[in-house]
């Protein structure tokens, strides 16, 4: 026959059986498959030696019947189940994930114990009221400390939202605006009355069509989503602008809404443009310099490959300019680059690309041309055009230009070695007499 036992000894003794019970348990609580499982686990254990101390502290008639209401002892500091459910509310626990918790280990206890002992005596009968009338005080407790923290949580969120110079909204799973806070009024110029129950369709938003696309993702994917769009809303605000879709998950793990942040980034993305313009072009010109210009050449090289095409490189250099920079400075010099670069530009197609190469030289890449004259006809043109007086300041300029000219994929077949062809071929016409085009010849 078992020798009774007083049930706090009796936790004690079968601690390792209780808490594997426990950790069994704790593995279906959404909120802690991401927790530390040592930890979930020490958490347990010291739920249950408080337990066990607190059955064995004798009581006065007042605190037990206070216990018996769930009440613990007043103007005490935070117990442990009050800073359990401090916790628990801050690692995204519901209410009804932090109470099972508690269900859990009074049945995990109640099954070893009523196993061990199918029949107590009076004393363990008492021993086992007191141990629910402590779970059931560390419930209140928890719930107690659980909802303070919670309504603190929804006054900071409040005020960070009221706060935030970034609209941020949430729409419902069929895209329509429940929730719009101060920045995003401001930034549509509408009330928040008029935005609630509309989509940004409804207000007739352009970027609309995208963003709903990319709204249903997120709802079916239940991932977050960056996206962009070019818009300047009502209130004359922004240009340039990031988004983040984010879902928000019931306690069930389903999408119940979407909150959604803007954030406008038209001076960055400005900035980075420039900077990358400047990276990318000339300087005094404006056309796109060697870098990008290579860029180009390998992107049409790979067009002309997939589509069996041919293509034409042009590297020009113009005759008599180290004269005039020489004898007028650098300036005149500089003013007949940029005069050069716009004439240049009036010779070719518009997709064509006209490029600085630096000093005097520049290139022209000529796509999609199916004869040698079409090309000689493009070449004519731009040593017509060159050889036209320029005027600067108060004087009349005249220069001309040699050109060397290669093709795609009869000389060559990487931008490199293309680029490099057609500077002999320049050559071979600059000895020649300049103010003449050549082709390459191998």
């Amino acid at each position: 026959m078992k020798t009774d036992i007083r049930l706090a000894d009796f936790i004690r003794q079968e601690l390792e059986p209780i808490l594997q019970d426990w950790e069994a348990f704790a593995r279906t609580i959404f909120h802690a498959e991401h927790m530390d499982k040592v930890g979930l686990r020490d958490h347990a254990k010291d739920m249950l030696l408080v337990i066990t101390n607190d059955l064995e502290t004798r009581q006065s008639d007042t605190e037990q019947a206070a216990k018996s209401k769930g009440f613990g002892p007043e103007g005490a500091d935070d117990s442990w189940a009050e800073v359990h459910g401090g916790e628990r509310q801050a690692s995204g626990f519901s209410v009804v994930e932090t109470v099972a918790e508690f269900r859990a280990l009074r049945a995990s206890v109640v099954s070893h114990w009523t196993q061990t002992y199918p029949t107590a005596s009076r004393q363990q009968l008492d021993d086992l009221t007191r141990f629910h009338e402590a779970i059931d005080q560390a419930v209140a407790e928890s719930l107690d400390h659980y909802s303070t923290a919670k309504e603190m949580e929804t006054r900071l969120f409040g005020a960070i939202l009221v706060a935030s110079p970034d609209p941020i909204y949430v729409l419902d799973l069929d895209g329509q605006f429940v929730y719009a806070n101060k920045a995003t009024a401001d930034l549509f110029s509408l009330d928040t009355a008029s935005i609630i129950g509309q989509s940004t369709a409804d207000l007739g938003f352009p970027f609309a069509s995208d963003f709903e696309r990319n709204l249903d993702k997120v709802i079916a994917g239940q991932a977050t989503y960056r996206g962009q769009f070019v818009h300047t809303f009502a209130s004359g605000r922004g240009e340039r602008f990031e988004y983040l879709l984010a879902p928000v998950l019931d306690d069930h793990q389903n999408t119940e809404a979407i909150v959604c942040i803007f954030r406008d980034v038209t001076e960055r993305a400005l900035a980075e443009e420039k900077i990358w313009y400047n990276a990318h072009h000339d300087h005094l010109t404006g056309l796109p310099n060697r870098r990008l210009f290579l860029d180009r050449l390998e992107q049409e090289l790979k067009h002309a490959k997939r589509n069996r095409l041919p293509l034409a490189v042009l590297f020009m250099d113009l005759d008599g300019f180290k004269d005039v920079n020489d004898s007028r400075g650098h300036e005149a010099g500089d003013r007949l680059l940029s005069d050069v670069a716009k004439r240049l530009k009036d010779c070719v197609r518009e997709e064509d690309t006209v490029a600085r190469l630096g000093g005097d030289e520049f290139t022209v890449i000529l796509s999609g041309v199916e004869h040698d004259r079409d090309v000689e006809l493009v070449g004519r043109t731009i040593i017509d055009a060159i050889a036209m007086p320029f005027h600067i300041g108060f004087e009349q300029i005249k220069i001309s230009v040699s050109i060397g000219v290669t093709f795609y994929p009869r000389d060559a077949d990487y931008p490199v070695t293309l680029l490099e062809a057609a500077d002999q071929a320049m050559y071979t016409a600059k000895r020649s007499g300049s103010n003449r085009m050549c082709f390459y010849e191998t």
